[in-house]
């Protein structure tokens, strides 16, 4: 039983100087396989080129409401290209101030699609897929009519209320004059009364004083019938001989 136990402690004093003795070798080969590995990911993570940059770039919609710096670079490169003619007009459409037009610039194989207003780019496409640049012209296009709906709703409201307008200043103008005229003719209707009220008392007064000038006309004639017949009955009667 002692020579058992005497023997495991020998084995496990030999196990344990094993390990003493290969603690440096298993340091030194740990150390390079670290280094070996960082520096194999050292390049993955410094790699210029991802696999993703070498698809075709499709660039990604404008929006000059965004607070992207891209916004304003790529609206005043548009109008750069434009001031210069350097851009071919492919598409245009117009909905009162509202716009959609669509650009290529052929050494670069690019398409901008542009939505305005009065004359102002507002929003922005660019891109060098052909099928995208029609898609975003179309949504433009459609933009510019519904935006341009009200506008030119009210642009006829407001012809609408100037001919109103307009209509209402005649029949005003028309309702002063008629106005006008019935004011005259109430005044010449009331002159009128007047004038026929004067003129019935006149006509009184004057009916009154040919009665009287008849009555007295009448007892004249009375009187002179009588003096005529009282002379008349005082003169004798004269024969007149016959002449021969």
């Amino acid at each position: 039983m002692t020579q058992f136990s005497y023997l495991r402690y020998a084995t496990l004093t030999l196990a344990l100087s094993l390990c003493g003795l290969l603690a440096p070798f298993t340091s030194a080969f740990a150390a390079p396989a670290t280094k070996a590995v960082a520096k194999t990911a050292q390049p993955v993570a410094n790699d210029p080129a991802p696999a993703t940059q070498a698809a075709l770039e499709d660039l990604s919609d404008l929006n000059a409401d965004s607070n992207a710096p891209r916004v304003e670079g790529n609206i005043a490169e548009l109008q750069s290209l434009t001031q210069a003619g350097s851009l071919t007009e492919l598409r245009a459409t117009h909905n009162g101030s509202y716009g959609a037009k669509l650009f290529f610039l052929g050494r670069e194989m690019l398409y901008y699609v542009a939505l305005s207003q009065d004359a102002r780019w507002w929003r922005v496409v660019k891109t060098q897929d052909a099928a995208r640049a029609e898609s975003m012209y179309a949504q433009f296009s459609r933009k510019s009519f519904e935006l341009a709906d009200g506008e030119i709703r009210r642009t006829q409201l407001q012809a609408q209320k100037a001919l109103l307008e307009r209509v209402i200043a005649k029949s005003a103008d028309r309702a002063n004059r008629l106005t006008a005229d019935l004011e005259l003719a109430q005044q010449q209707d009331s002159q009128v009364s007047q004038r026929q009220q004067q003129l019935q008392a006149e006509s009184a007064v004057l009916q009154t004083d040919k009665q009287e000038a008849e009555r007295k006309l009448r007892a004249l004639q009375l009187q002179v019938e009588q003096l005529q017949k009282q002379t008349e009955a005082g003169l004798a009667p004269v024969s007149v001989a016959p002449s021969r």
